[in-house]
């Protein structure tokens, strides 16, 4: 799998505590550089951060069989957080021969549930 840490990832400030093909957890700060005009949490962060972490665990679970790609990201927004840390935990709903459906939920430093996603991934094989 290649490096994540860079780029987009690192823009977010995303910080990983955990990453395996059955659970991805990451962790991130929220700042005014991340805030919509509102004074809130940006609701394209809450999209790739669910993003990222499902595809992230896909890849690692599908491994050197080849890649996986994003097809459909639903992502809800549930409660606003204007700063704090907040935590995604990525885990599988379904994952099948040519497609994974991961789930990601995103807590507040108080555990409550601030946004959920799901995102269907397209494993990308040789064969």
């Amino acid at each position: 799998m290649p490096d994540v840490t860079g780029g987009f990832v690192a823009l977010l400030g995303l910080k990983f505590d955990g990453v395996s093909g059955d659970r991805v957890v990451i962790r991130w700060q929220v700042r005014p550089e991340l805030h919509q005009p509102y004074g809130i949490q940006h609701g394209g962060v809450y999209c790739s951060v669910v993003e990222t972490a499902a595809s992230i665990g896909g890849a690692l679970w599908l491994g050197d069989r080849g890649k996986v790609v994003g097809v459909s990201n639903q992502t809800d927004f549930l409660r606003a957080v204007r700063d704090g840390e907040l935590t995604a935990v990525g885990t599988p709903i379904h994952r099948g021969r040519s497609q994974q459906l991961w789930l990601v939920e995103i807590t507040d430093e108080g555990g409550r549930l601030v946004s959920r996603g799901q995102v269907r991934l397209q494993n990308l094989t040789a064969a």
